[in-house]
């Protein structure tokens, strides 16, 4: 389990394609690293991946191709930067709001505007079948960081970066027509299947 507070923007130092994976490599602080045992869980771009053995400044990891499918590292090259989450303990602060790293789909960067010299807000478009799940005020994953959900549009909403969030994650990075990593927060992927049961039961 994660927070979707991201610690740490790694770079990509390789990238290599086998039959059936790939095995990624990202640079990272001696800090980040300190602690992390072989086949500890991390959050790579909201993504949770199984840690292999590196050096002192490397992490690696092998990524399925299913994986890369459904979510924005099929797209990662030598050089990007990524957000970096090492799991949470039963001492970590819970500053966002709990994520498995199990990705739900790919959203589209439709439209990014600068507010101020510090601050932006982005529309981000998502497959219509989700949208059920998108309210307004409410949480979401986005790349692994915990964002609040603006104004919410028929195919689309809005998220609003403070400073801070830029400076820490990659979303600064993005341009329009990125794709970025979407979790949907557990309790609402809960309640709305659960109310969609009941009532397609009531319906026999």
């Amino acid at each position: 389990m994660f927070t979707g507070i991201v610690t740490e923007q790694g770079v990509v130092s390789s990238v290599k394609s086998s039959r059936g994976y790939s095995s990624i490599s990202i640079k990272c602080s001696k800090k980040f690293l300190k602690g992390l045992k072989k086949g500890a869980s991390v959050a790579v771009n909201g993504v949770c991946l199984t840690s292999k053995k590196g050096s002192s400044e490397i992490l690696q990891f092998d990524v399925i191709d299913e994986t890369l499918s459904l979510t924005n590292l099929k797209q990662i090259k030598k050089g990007t930067k990524v957000n970096l989450e090492r799991s949470m303990t039963v001492k970590t602060e819970i500053g966002g709001h709990l994520l498995s790293g199990h990705i739900h789909c790919e959203g589209t960067i439709s439209k990014i505007t600068k507010v101020s010299n510090q601050t932006k807000d982005m529309l981000i478009t998502l497959p219509s079948k989700m949208m059920k799940y998108i309210f307004y005020k409410g949480y979401i994953g986005i790349n692994g960081c915990s964002l609040t959900i603006g104004k919410v549009n028929k195919n689309s909403f809005f998220i609003h970066l403070i400073p801070e969030t830029l400076k820490i994650t990659n979303l600064d990075e993005l341009s329009e027509k990125s794709k970025v990593n979407i979790e949907i927060e557990q309790s609402t992927l809960i309640t709305v299947e659960s109310v969609e049961k009941i009532i397609a039961q009531k319906k026999v």
